[in-house]
């Protein structure tokens, strides 16, 4: 093998698509694989092989790369994909896949004779495109070779935490991750919300905190997303987001720790899914402050 190695990559959604962008850009062979073919057929222009099963995606891969919904997903596509799996491909799972599955999805790999990586990355729609994403991940030692030049390709660095992938290190990592990040979205959207709902200038509130330690550039980034109705297309969506936050509060519950934040967040984005904004940024939390869509500046 090359030290370029061959990657399929299965799910090209938000963060997939962008990834397998960035993997070519750095020289290397590409197969991407989505359920919706729709979705991955625009990534043949930046030369990439379209494959219409996972299997075919995953086909004399040294690399696959998992970048799906949740964990469920990720092993109901590996399954299908297995007839192609060669023994000693390495698996980069990067899906968000929470804590509980992490020890299943590695022991699918044990079963196929694949070098497991949980491998989860920090970051949203523009650090992905720019492949300046983090990589969280854990894994052995022997394998690093391979699997480095993909992490390098699509983030700006890579955050080992463990040599064990199935001990979900990484994973751990991610969620504790999330949960500020989704906490924080979901205090910008009420502060806009009361701003509204007390007649105050949300500029008012900026310009009091300016420079202060209670300011922050991500509230004022996705503040910004809703003053100026700019949701479309999403960073990250509601509907992966309260997805997310539903793993952390799981988490919490299985380790006698109660969320009652994320919890929160988490029925703050079902009902703002509820509202239709499902596939909007996850920012679009604001509206759940209101009924329907009577909250909008």
């Amino acid at each position: 093998m090359s030290d370029k190695p061959t990657v399929g990559v299965l799910g090209t959604g938000i963060m997939g698509a962008a990834m397998a962008r960035n993997l070519v850009r750095a020289g290397l062979e590409v197969r991407a694989w989505n359920r919706t073919r729709e979705k991955a057929e625009p990534l043949a222009g930046d030369g990439i092989g379209v494959a219409g099963t996972p299997a075919e995606a995953v086909e004399g891969a040294d690399v696959v790369l998992t970048m799906l919904y949740d964990g469920h997903t990720a092993l109901e596509v590996m399954r299908e994909a297995a007839p192609a799996l060669r023994p000693g491909t390495v698996w980069a799972q990067c899906t968000t896949a929470g804590t509980e599955l992490v020890a299943e999805l590695a022991a699918f790999a044990r079963e196929h004779g694949l070098v497991f990586y949980d491998a989860p990355v920090l970051g949203t729609r523009e650090p992905a495109e720019a492949g300046r994403l983090t990589v969280l991940a854990a894994g052995p030692e022997d394998g690093r070779n391979t699997v480095t030049p993909v992490f390098d390709a699509v983030g700006a660095q890579t955050v080992w935490t463990g040599e064990d992938g199935g001990a979900g290190s990484a994973s751990r990592l991610k969620l504790v991750a999330n949960s500020w990040v989704l906490a924080a979205t979901a205090a910008a959207g009420e502060v806009l919300a009361l701003a509204k709902a007390l007649d105050v200038d949300p500029q008012d509130f900026f310009g009091l905190i300016e420079g202060g330690p209670l300011d922050m550039g991500y509230l004022r980034a996705k503040s910004a997303l809703v003053l100026d109705g700019k949701l479309s297309p999403a960073s990250f969506a509601v509907s992966t987001a309260e997805k997310d936050a539903r793993l952390i509060v799981r988490a919490g519950e299985r380790n006698g720790v109660r969320l009652d934040v994320a919890a929160a967040t988490a029925e703050r984005l079902a009902r703002a899914a509820a509202q239709g904004h499902a596939d909007e940024d996850m920012a679009a939390a604001y509206f759940a402050s209101f009924e329907e869509r009577a909250g909008s500046w």
